[in-house]
C-alpha cells in the first residue's frame, strides 16, 4: 500500500505497554484536536472528520485494547485506519447518523436509502463536492448507522451540507473548523 503523506506509519505506533504509560496524556490532546473535526447537522447527523493524530491515536488505542504486538495485526490495522484518511487532496471521515430511539432506528436507516449521495462540502467559489464512499456499506434494505466517506477538494471548505430531502440542510463551518480541515488538508499535500 503506498502511503499519503498524511497516513500513519508503522515506526509511529509504539508497543501498548509503552503507550499505556502516557495514555492520558495523548488522549487529553487528542480530544482536543477532534473538537473542531465533531460538525454536527441536522438532528441525525455527525462528521468525525479525522486526520493523523486521530488515526494514530485509533490504532494505539486497538493495540492496547487487544494487546496487539504481532506485526502482521499491527499492520493491519494501520491499513484500515488509513483507509479512512483517503489519499492525496482528500479529506475523510465518519459519519454517524444518530438515532435515539431503537424503534425508529431501522424504519428511518430503511428510508433514507440513497442518503450516502447527498452529502457535499461547499468550497470558498461557491461549489459542491460531493463524498465518495464505499458501496459495501450500504445494504439493499437500508443504510449503515456509521458511514465512511472522502471528500476530494483542492481547497479548503466552508461549509457541510446534506440535500436528501428528508434531512436537507446546509450549516457555514465556524473559524476552528475551517481551520482544522484546512490544516488537514494541506497535510495530505505535502509531508
Amino acid at each position: 500500500m503506498n502511503l499519503a503523506p498524511h497516513h500513519v506509519k508503522r515506526e509511529e505506533i509504539i508497543d501498548y505497554q509503552t503507550y499505556s504509560e502516557t495514555r492520558d496524556e495523548i488522549r487529553k490532546e487528542v480530544m482536543r484536536i477532534k473538537a473542531p473535526r465533531r460538525i454536527h447537522l441536522g438532528q441525525y447527523l455527525t462528521f468525525l472528520f479525522e486526520n493523523h493524530e486521530t488515526i494514530k491515536y485509533q490504532i494505539q488505542e486497538i493495540t492496547r485494547a487487544e494487546k496487539v504486538v504481532r506485526e502482521s495485526s499491527i499492520q493491519e490495522e494501520l491499513d484500515v485506519y488509513n483507509g479512512l484518511l483517503g489519499n492525496t487532496g482528500q479529506l475523510g471521515c465518519a459519519l454517524l447518523i444518530e438515532i435515539a430511539e431503537e424503534s425508529e432506528r431501522r424504519p428511518l436507516l430503511t428510508s433514507w436509502l440513497g442518503l450516502q449521495n447527498h452529502f457535499y462540502l461547499v468550497l470558498t467559489d461557491g461549489s459542491r463536492v460531493y463524498a465518495e464512499y464505499d458501496p459495501a456499506q450500504v445494504g439493499d434494505d437500508r443504510l449503515s448507522a456509521v458511514q465512511y466517506l472522502t471528500f476530494t477538494i483542492d481547497s479548503p471548505p466552508i461549509a457541510i451540507g446534506c440535500d436528501f430531502e428528508q434531512l436537507s440542510e446546509e450549516i457555514a463551518l465556524s473559524d476552528a473548523q475551517k481551520d482544522a480541515l484546512a490544516e488537514d488538508l494541506l497535510a495530505t499535500q505535502v509531508g
